[in-house]
């Protein structure tokens, strides 16, 4: 009998034929392959959802977790080929050439992000314009001057290879010792909101595909600045309600404005650390506010979660924790790449997890064109870029419009005739780095090997004085003392100096070692000699101006105080020598107001001006609770006159706007800019609000004896409360409206407005 498994030749070629048919299919296939065109995601011709959909599908688990990092590009660049980065900071210049043909070799090919700390000008970079610090430049209540700083920043970076910025710092100051307060806007939501904004249009030109543009960051989100004793990062004790009411209004009007990245601040809220914050991040964020862009961590935040906040045993838990709370991009965290694939393995994370916030960054990758253009450095066209006259102009003017005159006997501006000679002593006076300030060349953020921003860039305060000083004058300079140290053999010479000159500049503030990041202090007061030094030369009776170079406000002692005079510069930049010295002759009119209180003493922490109603009393038992400068204060070499407060209407319909009106009239002998304040009060509301709140402003130039009548529309959001349930609501009833130069009571001139 045949054996029925005995294999006959027909039965062999039915055997065969699924497997010829298969090897046919694949010859065919590797013909097409090698014939076929260009990639899906190549083809800029495609939408930018089809190109990430294809580009996706081809990628594997460790393309896909290394596009989530952002690295530190100090040193060895093997990662970006070994974990196929997909962005990198820290790097400048023909390094990022070399790091952009590294990614060019990976099997996708996928281009880099490239970021760096843009914080007041290309902060790292030699030669580059460095603006006041944020502080400073607040002063000049200008958001059209933010734009155009925003855009000379962004013309500076781009051609180095640069494609993103770590800025705007968006966090409202309350804690005055707080480190970082002098990157602040200063203590008002509104204006932070309105001056970020503005930072972020001239960061971002025409778009993302604009070539001279680059990505603005919405920073520290959110709630990071409210210190426990101004320590940085530490517990910050924010409820939702009080979040919404304050500490996010900025981040939303940054997210209408269309930043297109946003950052995670460093600190936990209610236990929670901001970086896995799922309400944040992902409940109001991204749907809320429907914010489309990506959301990067603050530095090594996944590795905190384990060796720091201790809320995560391992990297893969800290990986999941952070990707599921809406985190997009992975900052400084080598290990996220390795706990990434694991919890992927394990099954404890889905690779749709991973896949959602890839797409995020593909699409901005896409959409910025640099799938077709990398935007390689170009170094002879960055240093056309530096060099230009219009940035330095600009320059000039933020420096100009961010004085701010605190106080003025009479002494200033000064009189040529009887000012014949000058004294200009104090550690600041001739301190290129601490008149820059933090986040530029020589500042804590790069070793000393990085140097510094070349010395002829910066105009200090006696260089300012000794180019401007009239024909025939004399400029002695000593510097007096130190502020790292207590060392006072240098206050003779000051002193000399000063009893041989007919005024004194003593132009005093803080330090490097003093302010920034991890660089809180427990206390505002002068630091090393400096107020023996103030005290010395007072004793002299020589006029005394004393100027300040610090990076926030600071306790002024007694003999300051009784000054002739007392300006304020902040962190001026490299042209607010320049300015300084326009200031102290009289070819500059002081137009800077306060965006932050200056206190009397460090005990009034916080000491911001919008107040929650409802304290017993308007003092300590033993010491004042009015600050020495209130927000929104500022001198001026001419005085003006308000008169005439009305609105166009007394009642006010829901959803429409308020129109204010004002008489504005310069009474002194010199023309000037002056800014006009608007706040609102909510006379009776169902949960405890603020005093008042800034919700308005303008800036208005008026010639000697000039009047202008100012108007102000104020949106119906800016009648706003948050209610118990965090819900924002104009409340039926009576609102006070106040116009004035300050937030002083006394200064403000007060209508009536009632809402239905």
């Amino acid at each position: 009998m045949r054996n029925s498994r005995m294999i006959t030749p027909v039965r062999l070629l039915a055997a065969l034929v699924p497997a010829l048919a298969a090897l046919a299919l694949l010859l065919c296939a590797c013909s097409v392959s090698a014939q076929s065109p260009t990639p899906a995601y190549r083809n800029p011709a495609l939408t930018v959802d089809a190109r990430v959909a294809d580009l996706l599908g081809r990628m594997t688990l460790e393309e896909k977790v290394g596009q989530l990092m952002l690295w530190d590009a100090r040193g060895d660049l093997s990662f970006i080929n070994t974990r196929q980065a997909g962005s990198i900071l820290h790097i400048l210049g023909a390094g990022i050439d070399r790091a952009m043909d590294l990614a060019a070799k990976n099997r996708l090919a996928i281009p880099l992000l490239v970021g760096e700390d843009g914080i007041h000008g290309h902060s790292f970079w030699k030669g580059s314009t460095i603006f006041p610090t944020q502080l400073g430049l607040a002063a000049s209540w200008n958001p059209e001057l933010f734009e155009q700083v925003g855009r000379v920043t962004a013309e500076e970076m781009a051609p180095t290879g640069i494609h993103w910025t770590f800025s705007p710092v968006l966090c409202l100051t309350r804690d005055l010792r707080w480190g970082r307060t002098g990157e602040t806007f200063g203590e008002d939501p509104y204006l932070i909101g309105e001056f970020g904004a503005a930072l972020i249009r001239g960061y971002q030109g025409k778009g993302l595909d604009d070539p001279t543009a680059v990505l603005a960051t919405a920073k520290h989100y959110a709630g990071y600045s409210e210190t426990q004793g101004g320590r940085d990062a530490s517990e910050a004790d924010i409820s939702r309600r009080k979040l919404r009411s304050y500490f996010l209004p900025p981040f939303e009007r940054a997210a209408r404005a269309g930043a297109m990245t946003f950052m995670t601040g460093y600190q936990s809220m209610d236990g929670v650390p901001s970086t896995v914050n799922h309400w944040l991040l992902t409940d109001v964020l991204k749907n809320e506010w429907g914010f489309r862009g990506v959301l990067v961590t603050d530095w090594d935040n996944v590795g905190r979660l384990v060796y720091e906040q201790k809320v995560a045993k391992t990297y893969a838990d800290a990986a999941i924790m952070a990707l599921r709370a809406g985190n997009d991009i992975i900052m400084t965290t080598p290990q996220f790449y390795e706990g990434a694939l694991e919890a992927v393995r394990s099954g404890r994370l889905a690779e749709s997890e991973i896949d959602a916030p890839v797409r995020r960054l593909l699409a901005l990758k896409f959409r910025m064109g640099l799938f077709e253009n990398p935007r390689r450095p170009d170094l002879a066209k960055a240093a056309v870029e530096t060099a230009r006259p219009d940035h330095r102009a600009v320059n000039l003017t933020a420096a100009r419009q961010s004085l701010v005159l605190l106080q003025n006997n009479g002494v200033l501006p000064l009189d040529p005739a009887k000012v014949k000679s000058i004294a200009v002593v104090g550690p600041n006076a001739d301190d290129d780095l601490q008149q820059l300030g933090d986040w530029s060349l020589g500042s804590p953020q790069h070793p000393p090997e990085a140097g510094k921003q070349p010395r002829e860039k910066t105009t200090t305060v006696l260089d300012g004085i000794r180019a401007l000083a009239p024909a025939g004058s004399s400029v002695r300079h000593e510097r007096g003392c130190s502020i790292v140290d207590d060392d006072l053999s240098g206050i003779p010479a000051a002193v000399a100096a000063a009893q041989a000159s007919d005024v004194i500049v003593a132009v005093v503030g803080d330090h490097l070692k003093f302010i920034g990041e991890e660089h809180s202090t427990a206390t505002l007061e002068l630091q090393g000699g400096q107020v023996a030094l103030l005290d010395a030369l007072e004793k002299t009776g020589k006029p005394m101006i004393v100027v300040l170079v610090n990076s926030k406000p600071l306790v002024l002692p007694p003999s300051a105080k009784r000054a002739a005079a007392v300006l304020e510069g902040f962190n001026s930049g490299m042209e607010g020598g320049r300015a300084l010295a326009e200031a102290l002759l009289g070819q500059l009119n002081p137009s800077g107001k306060l965006t932050i209180s200056i206190p009397v003493h460090v005990g009034q922490q916080p000491v911001f001006y919008s107040q929650v109603r409802g304290q017993h009393g308007d003092r300590y038992a033993d010491l004042t609770q009015v600050p020495l400068f209130p927000f929104g204060h500022g001198l001026s070499y001419t005085r003006y006159r308000y008169s005439n407060l009305r609105l166009a209407a007394p009642t006010l319909a829901r959803g429409q706007a308020a129109a204010v009106s004002v008489d504005v009239e310069n009474i002194g002998q010199r023309a000037g800019d002056e800014i006009v304040q608007v706040y609102v009060t909510d006379v009776v509301t169902s949960v405890t609000w603020v005093n008042k709140a800034l919700k308005g402003f303008a800036r208005v130039h008026l010639e000697p004896g000039e009047k202008k009548t100012v108007q102000v529309g104020l949106p119906w959001e800016a009648f706003q409360i948050v209610d118990a349930e965090g819900r924002s609501a104009v409340e039926p009833g009576e609102f006070e409206v106040l116009v004035g130069p300050s937030s002083r009571d006394r200064d403000l001139l007060k209508a009536t407005l009632r809402a239905e």
